[in-house]
Formats: C-alpha cells, structure tokens, sequence
C-alpha cells in the first residue's frame, strides 16, 4: 500500500501545494511531506483529514495506493477503469464534484 503516493497524485491534481494541503488537514509540511514519501504511516483519522482537505472519499485514496497483490479479486480492467473514472474525477472542479461527496 503506497498511501503516500496516492496523496501526492490527489494534491497535485487538486492543484494545492503541501502548505495548502497541510493547512487544510490540520496537520504540518513537513509531516505531509513524510507522508507522501512514505516515511510515515498515517493513522486512520489522519487520513479521514486528508481526504476531507481533498474533497476525496477516503476509499479513493486507499485504492489509489494500493499496490501489487491489495486488490486481489478484482478484474484488472476494471481496477483500469476505476483508477481512471477517479483520477477524471480530481480533474473536474471541485464546485461540480459537491453533489458527488
């Protein structure tokens, strides 16, 4: 699982920089920063935090980190298509995502 990775993708795509972010998830630069280079392991409340700050459902960025074997028993085209539908989603403004949160 490579959480760490999967904030970064969201963050940037959201356009916030790690001081936007960090201010938003009630947390510090630099803890963030070792987070997203997966330095540190995130608690689930942290996490909730982050994926509020994004706007994001906390299972996206679960899936989004998930690596190798973590998402055994699900096609592989459609994981393609989830990853897909999801990262199309962090493009769209955040003003016409409000009714999909």
């Amino acid at each position: 699982m490579n959480v760490g990775q999967a904030i970064k993708l969201c963050r940037t795509r959201r356009g916030f920089s790690q001081a936007d972010l960090a201010r938003k998830a009630e947390c510090s630069v630099s803890y963030l920063s070792m987070l997203e280079n997966n330095k540190r392991d995130p608690t689930l409340s942290t996490m909730n935090k982050i994926a509020q700050a994004l706007r994001v459902p906390i299972g996206i960025l679960f899936f989004l980190g998930a690596e190798g074997g973590d998402l055994t028993g699900i096609d592989k085209s459609l994981q393609g298509e989830l990853a897909r539908t999801a990262l199309e989603l962090l493009n769209e403004p955040l003003s016409n995502q409000r009714a999909l949160l």
